[in-house]
């Protein structure tokens, strides 16, 4: 199988980032140091938070900063690039066009994953900033291949908001309590028959095994997707 190298653009946290590279380590079929993915990742934490530049409407402030981080990876020879950070891909389109290396949809990946795995007509429940819910990503994503997107209500978005950027950007609590009360009322209040954890954030956070069915994160998607393209296998499905 031919093997590439994957160029990661990260920060986006930095935890997030770390527990990416963990997971692809991790998840690749690997006998020895030469068998694992070849990665060049950029931790750039002082990218311009995505979910402010979204609700500010000053979306030329991160565009300005990843596009440096795109020709890096691009003189570097990388044959696709992955970014750990779901509320980045409202740019997708215009981070494509700034570079020829493929870049990895998280995003359309995770959605299209759900729909092969549950079927067409799912009610999914989506967990994210608020910058990501408002661009609209997953909603978009969702109709796109003919599922119904669902977002929790202010509250629920609040308590969502206060997980990623508190309890885990900030004091580094990774306790899932909080995370799953909000799962069970998606599933057994609101009907969703899947709900994505599409903030790297809440990857950070272990759910305990009553609470893994039925969930989808979309790191792991992408971690696993990263694995694949670059000619590696994935542990379980090698």
């Amino acid at each position: 199988m031919d093997q590439k190298s994957l160029g990661v653009i990260g920060g986006m946290g930095p935890k997030a980032t770390a527990v990416f590279f963990d997971k692809v380590i991790e998840n690749t079929v690997a006998q020895r140091d030469q068998e694992h993915v070849d990665m060049i990742i950029l931790n750039h934490a002082t990218i311009p938070d995505r979910t402010t530049v979204i609700l500010e409407g000053t979306e030329e402030r991160f565009l300005q900063a990843v596009e440096r981080d795109l020709a890096l990876l691009e003189k570097a020879g990388v044959a696709h690039i992955a970014i750990p950070c779901n509320t980045s891909h409202y740019f997708y389109d215009q981070m494509q066009a700034m570079t020829s290396v493929p870049i990895i949809h998280m995003v359309d990946e995770t959605v299209r994953l759900i729909r092969d795995r549950y079927g067409s007509g799912l009610k999914v429940g989506v967990l994210a900033t608020s910058g990501t819910m408002k661009s609209g990503v997953y909603a978009r994503a969702c109709e796109k291949y003919g599922m119904e997107h669902y977002a929790p209500d202010e509250a629920a978005q609040a308590q969502v908001m206060k997980i990623i950027y508190s309890n885990v950007k900030r004091d580094m609590d990774f306790s899932p309590d909080e995370l799953q009360v909000l799962i069970r009322e998606l599933q057994e209040e609101h009907g969703c028959g899947c709900v994505i954890l599409a903030c790297t954030e809440l990857s950070c956070i272990e759910l305990g095994p009553d609470y893994v069915e039925g969930v989808v994160d979309a790191m792991q998607v992408l971690v696993e997707r990263s694995i694949t393209l670059s000619g590696r296998s994935v542990k379980g499905q090698a």
